[in-house]
């Protein structure tokens, strides 16, 4: 079956969702967990704690956040598993629609990415 990360990116230092957005995905987030759709995730702290390892040329240097030229983050993620691609997008798109309906206020992007399970790259 078919593996998922979802990741939810959003403009840095807007607030704390509503809490009928909490509510709403302790809802949507407990079916599908009970269906075995949802299999983890959370929410993620701002960037003003997080830590970059940056390589480049062959070096590696430490980048100690908060970054100032970040427009967007990832505010949280979620790993699912789905029989099939358009169910999994169909799961994503109403995973959206959450945020839309009760924090209309605030642009997010809702990004569905299939997880790689074989050694040549591919979800197969």
């Amino acid at each position: 079956m078919p593996r998922f990360m979802g990741f939810v990116r959003m403009e840095e230092g807007i607030g704390t969702p509503p809490p009928a957005l909490f509510e709403a995905m302790e809802a949507y987030i407990g079916e599908q967990a009970a269906k075995g759709v949802f299999l983890d995730g959370g929410g993620l702290y701002g960037t003003e704690d997080a830590v970059n390892f940056v390589v480049r040329k062959g070096e590696v240097s430490r980048v100690d956040g908060p970054y100032a030229e970040a427009k967007e983050v990832v505010g949280g993620w979620s790993l699912l598993q789905y029989d099939t691609l358009e169910e999994a997008v169909a799961g994503q798109r109403e995973f959206a629609e959450l945020h839309a309906k009760h924090w209309p206020e605030v642009t997010v992007v809702a990004t569905l990415r299939q997880v790689s399970e074989g050694a040549d790259g591919s979800g197969d």
